[in-house]
């Protein structure tokens, strides 16, 4: 399913809610967020029905998001008809961990082995206040539930924020040495809302490796794995468990060999993050589309896919891109 500029788009990410059980200070703004009723996110069946056509068009990968994916009723048996769609080479999850230690042996059971935690800070009072409100323990009983299980990789997403978690860049490092976890540090992207409140704490990439660097010697592990690691550049700590990576979508856009359509709660296809431009599929959904005409819009995101996005990151580009995070999926 090559684009018009030769990229092979064979991934897709679903967003299942919009709803959250924490208010990550860069996600969601102080105020919150006016929720998609009920009736107005994608039924399941709606999505499997979208997959399936993706599938055959050839998509191969399919990740859950929400918000926050396990807030949502019934994602377990949905999970499960997911993973017997054929075509889909592999399923995986990205999760805030809160709710991870109850539902770790369902998930994996349903066909989840890779999984995705967000986790900012290894403190417990800065946990508290980056999430206005979230446990730091339930998400680090959450980790171990999944390692216990046997989930593989078991990816720790941490967003790099200036002045709040860069003092703990060696304490996550130092998570890889005596676990097989992945360490992925991510750009902090200022978008939608709260992204104006965001300005001025970007932390590039160079600069946490050149942090790590100086304590421990990083290898490159990359190599044939580039594909499954997705726009992250893993290293090694010399003697570790673990893998640590980094994510630069500021500082060095992967645009040229982005793979991805995103399906949001709301029933939106996107094939750019950085753009509003989107497909509205729940309308035919609902009107009685055949799936003839599905496929048609779904080729139709594909075309529309940008070279690249034009997004600065500035107060003037922020306007361009004005969705939250949590509707998009990530």
């Amino acid at each position: 399913m090559l684009d018009n500029y030769q990229r092979d788009i064979n991934y897709l990410r679903i967003s299942i809610t919009d709803r959250c059980n924490l208010r990550c200070r860069y996600c969601i703004p102080k105020e919150g967020l006016s929720l998609i009723g009920h009736d107005d996110i994608l039924r399941y069946e709606e999505i499997l029905r979208v997959v399936r056509i993706a599938v055959s068009l050839g998509v191969a990968k399919v990740r859950i998001t929400g918000g926050e994916p396990l807030v949502r009723r019934g994602v377990v048996p949905f999970v499960a008809a997911l993973k017997s769609v054929p075509g889909i080479e592999d399923l995986s999850l990205t999760t805030n961990g809160v709710l991870l230690e109850r539902c770790a042996a369902d998930l994996f059971e349903a066909g989840v082995r890779r999984i995705n935690v967000s986790l900012d800070s290894l403190n417990s009072d800065k946990y508290l206040q980056i999430t206005r409100g979230g446990c730091l323990d339930d998400v680090l009983r959450g980790i171990a539930s999944v390692y216990a299980q046997g989930f593989s990789p078991i990816k720790i997403n941490v967003v790099a924020i200036n002045g709040f978690n860069d003092d703990e860049i060696l304490d996550f490092a130092r998570l890889t040495l005596d676990n097989p976890y992945q360490v992925r540090f991510i750009e902090l992207m200022p978008l939608g809302h709260p992204g104006r409140d965001n300005l001025g704490k970007y932390l590039a990439s160079e600069i946490i490796m050149r942090t790590i660097a100086g304590k421990y010697t990083l290898n490159p592990v990359n190599g044939e794995r580039e594909k499954m690691d997705g726009p992250a550049k893993m290293y090694r700590i010399a003697g570790g468990m673990g893998e640590i990576g980094f994510i630069s979508p500021v500082s060095h856009h992967f645009c040229h060999r982005c793979n991805r359509l995103r399906l949001t709660a709301d029933g939106n296809l996107r094939a750019c993050l950085l753009s509003d431009e989107e497909i509205d599929l729940k309308t035919p959904l609902r009107t009685g589309c055949t799936d003839d005409l599905l496929e048609t819009l779904i080729k139709e995101a594909i075309a529309g896919k940008p070279r690249k996005h034009e997004v600065q990151f500035d107060e003037q580009s922020l306007r361009k891109c004005v969705k939250n995070m949590s509707a998009i999926g990530g």
